[in-house]
């Protein structure tokens, strides 16, 4: 840790308790944030569970936590001789498939190691939320030998009573152990880590002014925010449909916020089939909480008896909720869904009020408004966008819907505070074709470039390039290049 301390608290602590209040961190409880358990075939994860293995026969029963995680915070392996030791860290889901980044789990070891990239230990009450302050975590991140770019984490923890003094020592040890032999292993046969995303996550309020809100969205959404808020009110059960990645998590989480400004709003998106059981068992106690809205996402592609347990846990919590004459209090419950048709039927007899939420190419005035949100959200603050951004941004048909406009956004406003059409992905800037050889593709982007350098010309973008004039008119009009003028 940062030896410069300002009244006794070392700056890198002091700034990562800012940021967890920032993020809007619980600081009674970690609020998990749950991403299931994934098969890694990584070349990371191969290295890092044998190196784990070792130093677990080497420690033998010793109360001790060892943990690899990846570069989200999320749980990949954890090993102890202490069965004491595992029941505690279950409770406060420090355990494979949940993430302990900072934003989700606020300050923590692994957390601190990750946001800061360097070797971190954090000892009982520096943690940010009480529930970990019997522990002390060390850990130290993991880059990959070869290119440098953040990989994971090796984690230890223990009890905070314990002596803790050769802790980071030794996961500094593990996390070069692991790269060492990465680097020894590395070969054509490495196989990626495969995507992940949350599979359940709580979040409370938290504070999203000027453009981090959604306020300025337009008809469709508006009109669908009013229903939602409306049938959520009077305790019936919504459904969201629409293409992926339209927003409808989001649509019915904010109507939940507007009733329950203070509450508690659980995410729960449909696993795969092999974790379902832990699925349901981990999230589905929340149904009867007080205060407590579900968002259930994906419902059409839950099986059929998994939507019948879900049914059963809904109508027994309803009717829990009933006998205590509890309201809103009980049950809130909403689910998303590509097609109505595919929800399983066991939910469909649920459903009480339907909502269809358009593709972002039919909510065109969305477009900018959610740009402006996602920067926020990216940077924590306004993100300025050039005219010939925006217009780059209004132009894109976006396939991706506001999955894909996220993910453009965020990649440009975290590297620029005024985010210009050169800032963009090469796809807002082209439309979606035949598939391009390698050749083809580098071609393409760097015709996208050099010509989307503010004030640059066709014929200045042919002698850069070793082309004709005529070569880069003929080459812009067939990969379809968009680029818009300041």
């Amino acid at each position: 840790m940062d030896c410069t301390c300002v009244d006794g608290v070392p700056a890198r602590l002091r700034a990562s308790w800012l940021r967890s209040e920032e993020y809007g961190v619980p600081a009674d409880e970690v609020q998990p944030v749950f991403s299931g358990r994934v098969e890694e075939t990584s070349l990371f994860h191969r290295c890092g569970s044998e190196v784990l293995a070792d130093l677990h026969r080497t420690l033998g029963g010793e109360p001790v936590g060892l943990m690899l995680t990846d570069a989200d915070g999320v749980v990949l392996e954890r090993r102890s001789g202490d069965e004491r030791l595992l029941r505690e860290l279950d409770a406060v889901h420090l355990a494979p498939g949940f993430s302990y980044a900072e934003r989700e789990a606020g300050t923590n070891g692994l957390g601190l190691a990750l946001a800061d990239r360097m070797p971190t230990v954090v000892r009982a009450e520096e943690h940010y939320s009480h529930s970990l302050a019997a522990y002390t975590c060390a850990a130290t991140p993991v880059q990959d030998p070869r290119t440098g770019h953040l990989l994971g984490a090796v984690n230890l923890t223990t009890w905070s009573r314990e002596r803790s003094d050769l802790l980071l020592a030794l996961s500094q040890s593990a996390a070069a152990t692991t790269s060492a032999l990465m680097l020894a292993r590395a070969g054509s046969d490495e196989a990626p880590s495969p995507a992940r995303s949350p599979l359940f996550r709580v979040t409370a309020p938290r504070l999203e002014p000027g453009a981090g809100t959604l306020a300025d969205l337009g008809g469709a959404w508006a009109e669908a925010s009013a229903r939602a808020v409306s049938a959520l009110r009077d305790g019936r059960i919504v459904t969201a449909v629409g293409e992926n990645g339209v927003g409808r998590a989001t649509l019915l989480a904010q109507a939940e916020r507007q009733l329950s400004p203070r509450g508690r709003i659980l995410a729960a998106s449909a696993p795969a089939a092999t974790d379902v059981e832990a699925w349901l068992d981990l999230w589905s106690p929340e149904l009867a909480k007080p205060h407590t809205s579900i968002v259930v996402c994906g419902v059409d592609t839950l099986p059929a008896w998994a939507a019948e347990r879900l049914r059963d846990l809904v109508l027994s919590a309803r009717a829990t909720a009933a006998a205590r004459g509890d309201g809103r209090t009980g049950v809130a419950l909403s689910m998303t869904a590509e097609r109505f048709e595919d929800v399983p039927a066991a939910l469909a007899g649920l459903v009480e009020t339907l909502l269809e939420l358009p593709p972002l190419r039919e909510r065109p005035s969305d477009v900018l408004p959610l740009a402006r949100h996602a920067a926020w959200r990216a940077r924590g603050r306004e993100v300025v966008f050039t005219p010939s951004a925006e217009r780059a941004l209004s132009d894109h048909a976006w396939p991706g819907n506001v999955t894909e406009l996220v993910a453009a956004v965020r990649s440009a406003a975290t590297r620029t505070d005024l985010v210009d059409v050169r800032h963009l992905p090469t796809s807002v800037l082209t439309p979606a074709g035949p598939r391009l050889s390698r050749i083809e593709a580098f071609e393409r982007d760097e015709l996208v470039r050099v010509l989307s350098r503010s004030g640059t010309s066709m014929q200045e973008a042919a002698d850069e390039l070793g082309m004709s004039r005529a070569t880069v008119y003929r080459k812009v009009s067939r990969y379809g290049i968009r680029v818009p003028k300041t």
